[in-house]
């Protein structure tokens, strides 16, 4: 896990397809979690804001046992952290911003079900598409092009049934003020990726795996030290007892479902960061939009949402973006290697 990210390609495709099941968990339970907690009685929106990065301290755990295990092969003179003060204040400032993109995701989770957030939430592939160009300088293949396209359309048909989600008894004031918290929540996000990805290319030291856990830990500590300021100003830690006491579940319930949070959320973002390290800001984005048909299917499973004929067609165009974003990657590898061997066999030139 000391290797760069390009330094042992094997190594680098274990991480990704651990990071990839990271994802898949916290971009799966996340949502529904958060939506079981403001379904049975939970109105604290900055303490939900707060569990999406106040997992950090499993971050650290984790680097502690790999510091013990480095020190134990390279002696005393290993370090706990690398990172340097430049890459921590990019680092903190980005977890500022995530700050604001938890609140604003809290706030649409707590006005809509979790289909249509997750709907609004798909359109970040646009956005980090469109910052991914312009920040890193992506390059598009017809594939990925085909896959963003594909998947964009895939919510697109999604927002077909979002008139029969509303809540009852919801107003439209509140329901228009949670779909665009919720779509600002995307946007904002999409620009985080490749805000991300950028932050890893103009780091002056070699990105490890230990140093994105590193960035991670410090990207969710400053998010959470922005959502504890907003808690502390709306009194939230003084109603946590309370509003524990009367959870619809149960009190001892209450807390599972905010330590379940913490972690599910923690494994988002270090998924979405082990991603963009092992391969680019763009694939995170497409795999966090290929989980919308999932996370429709288990929100019509725990929740008794309705599976219209248009999740269906969602969840092909979703698979048939991610197979063609995966068989772009594997033709362009192929042409990349056989360039490679070109260029490295000699040209026999015919003596006269």
């Amino acid at each position: 896990m000391e290797l760069e990210a390009q330094g042992n390609p094997n190594m680098n495709i274990v991480l990704l397809i651990l990071n990839c099941i990271l994802l898949f968990i916290g971009n799966c339970g996340g949502p529904l979690i958060m939506r079981l907690y403001f379904i049975h009685g939970g109105k604290r929106v900055w303490l939900s804001s707060w569990l999406e990065t106040g997992g950090w301290p499993i971050i650290l755990f984790l680097l502690i046992i790999t510091y013990f295990h480095r020190r134990a092969k390279q002696g005393s003179s290993s370090k706990l952290f690398f990172m340097k003060p430049p890459l921590f204040i990019a680092s903190a400032v980005i977890g500022i911003i995530t700050g604001l993109d938890d609140y604003l995701y809290a706030y649409g989770v707590a006005r809509l079900p979790v289909s249509t957030t997750a709907l609004i939430i798909a359109s970040q592939l646009g956005f980090t598409a469109a910052f991914a160009f312009l920040l890193v300088k992506q390059k598009f293949t017809s594939y990925s092009i085909n896959a963003v396209v594909l998947l964009t359309i895939g919510a697109g048909v999604l927002a077909l049934h979002t008139s029969n989600d509303r809540p009852n008894g919801e107003s439209n004031k509140e329901y228009f003020a949670g779909f665009f918290m919720t779509l600002g929540a995307s946007a904002l996000y999409g620009f985080v990726l490749p805000l991300v990805e950028l932050t890893y290319k103009k780091a002056k030291q070699a990105i490890t795996y230990s140093l994105v856990m590193e960035i991670q830990m410090v990207m969710s500590l400053f998010a959470t030290i922005f959502c504890t300021i907003g808690m502390l100003i709306n009194k939230d830690f003084e109603a946590i007892p309370r509003e524990a006491r009367a959870f619809e579940l149960g009190e001892t319930k209450y807390y599972v479902v905010i330590v379940f949070s913490a972690i599910l959320w923690q494994c988002f973002f270090m998924g979405a960061a082990g991603i963009i390290f092992c391969a680019s800001s763009l694939l995170s984005g497409i795999v966090i939009a290929v989980h919308l048909p999932v996370i429709e299917i288990l929100a019509v499973i725990f929740y008794r949402e309705k599976f219209q004929a248009e999740k269906g067609v969602a969840l092909a165009l979703s698979l048939w973006g991610f197979v063609s974003y995966f068989y772009g990657e594997i033709k362009y590898n192929e042409k990349k290697k056989q360039n490679l061997v070109e260029t490295q066999v000699p040209m026999n030139i015919p003596s006269p």
